[in-house]
C-alpha cells in the first residue's frame, strides 16, 4: 500500500469512529451486546455519516470521533434493515465527505481500499482485488441481490469505507468473510444511493413494501432449508415452527435453497399469513404463520 499513501490520505478525514450504547432490554442485545464499536463514512458535509444497521439498532446514544480526535454526539437518522445501512447525523457542516462511485461502476478483478475505525481517532487500512458481486443470504432473514467481495479482511469495526483509487466510496464493509480466507463483504453504494433522498426525509425507505418477518434461523443442509435457531417471542415461535423443521414449501412452491425461501416469503406483507410445508418427525404438515413486521420489533 506504499504507493496509495496519497489516496489513503484524501480518504481519512471523511472516515468515523462510531460509538453505540443500547439498553440492556432490547431484543438486539442478546445477539450483538449493549456496548457496539462501528466505522463509518461521511457521505454529506452537513453531517450524515453511512455505516452498517447492526452497529446503531437500538442506540440510546451514540459518539461519533473524527480522525482528528473532535468527537461528536450522533443521532440515529436512518435504517435500512433490508440492505443493513444506516444513517448517523452528527451537528456539524462544512465536513470533508467522500463521493459515491458511479451506479454499477465495480468490476471485477478492481482493486480497492478499506478503511476502518479501530477506536476513537485510531484507523486501520487493507487493500485487494474484488473478486465478486455474487448476491449474499444470511441466516437473519436477509439477502442481498448484490455484493461486493474484496480480497483484504476488514482492519477493523463494521461499516468501514470500501473504496476505489479515485478515492470515491464503493461499498459499506459489513462482514468478514473468514472461512473462505481473508475476504470482506461491503453493501454496494448503489444500495445507499438508490433511496439516499427517503432515507434522509423519513428515517427509511417509504416506497419499497416491508418485508414479512418470523423471527427464524434458516439454514442450508443437503438441498433442504432446516430451521437453525428460533427467536424468542417471535411469529415464528408463537405459531408453532420449532427447531429442528425441514421446510419444504412456501405457499405451495417447493424450496430447495435459502433465497428460494426468502424470494417466496418476500412476496406477502407484515401480517399476512404465510402457508410453509414442514417435515417434522417424518412426517408432513402445513403451517400458517401470521408474519411479523422487524423494524417494529427492533425500534429504538
Amino acid at each position: 500500500m506504499n504507493g496509495h499513501i496519497g489516496l489513503i490520505h484524501s480518504i481519512l478525514p471523511a472516515t468515523a469512529d462510531i460509538q453505540v450504547t443500547v439498553p440492556d432490554n432490547h431484543p438486539s442485545t442478546r445477539n450483538l451486546g449493549s456496548e457496539r464499536g462501528g466505522s463509518g463514512t461521511i457521505v454529506d458535509p452537513d453531517g450524515y455519516i453511512l455505516t452498517v444497521h447492526y452497529v446503531t439498532v437500538g442506540a440510546a446514544s451514540i459518539t461519533v470521533t473524527l480522525p482528528d480526535g473532535e468527537q461528536h454526539p450522533g443521532a440515529l437518522a436512518a435504517q435500512d434493515q433490508e440492505t443493513g445501512l444506516a444513517l448517523v447525523k452528527i451537528p456539524a457542516r462544512g465536513l470533508p465527505f467522500l463521493r459515491p462511485a458511479a451506479l454499477d461502476s465495480v468490476a471485477l478483478g478492481q482493486p480497492a481500499v478499506i478503511i476502518a475505525s479501530s477506536g476513537q481517532a485510531a484507523r486501520r487500512v487493507s487493500g485487494g482485488y474484488v473478486s465478486s458481486m455474487d448476491g449474499y443470504d444470511g441466516h437473519w432473514e436477509y439477502m442481498l441481490e448484490k455484493t461486493i467481495r474484496l480480497t483484504a479482511p476488514n482492519p477493523g469495526f463494521g461499516g468501514g469505507t470500501m473504496a476505489n483509487f479515485k478515492g470515491e466510496i464503493i461499498g459499506v464493509v459489513s462482514l468478514n468473510l473468514t472461512e473462505i480466507g481473508k475476504f470482506s463483504l461491503a453493501i454496494p453504494i448503489d444500495c445507499y444511493l438508490q433511496h439516499a433522498q427517503e432515507l434522509k426525509q423519513y428515517g427509511h425507505v417509504r416506497s419499497r413494501p416491508r418485508r414479512p418477518w418470523l423471527g427464524f434461523y434458516p439454514q442450508p443442509l443437503a438441498g433442504h432449508v432446516v430451521v437453525g435457531g428460533i427467536v424468542a417471542g417471535g411469529p415464528a415461535e408463537r405459531h408453532g415452527l420449532k427447531e429442528g423443521d425441514i421446510i419444504i414449501g412456501v405457499e405451495k412452491k417447493e424450496i430447495r435453497s435459502r433465497p428460494e425461501l426468502y424470494q417466496e416469503m418476500w412476496k406477502k406483507r407484515p401480517g399476512e399469513r404465510i402457508s410453509f410445508r414442514i417435515l417434522r418427525d417424518e412426517q408432513s404438515f402445513d403451517l400458517e404463520i401470521i408474519a411479523g413486521d422487524r423494524s417494529d420489533r427492533y425500534r429504538s
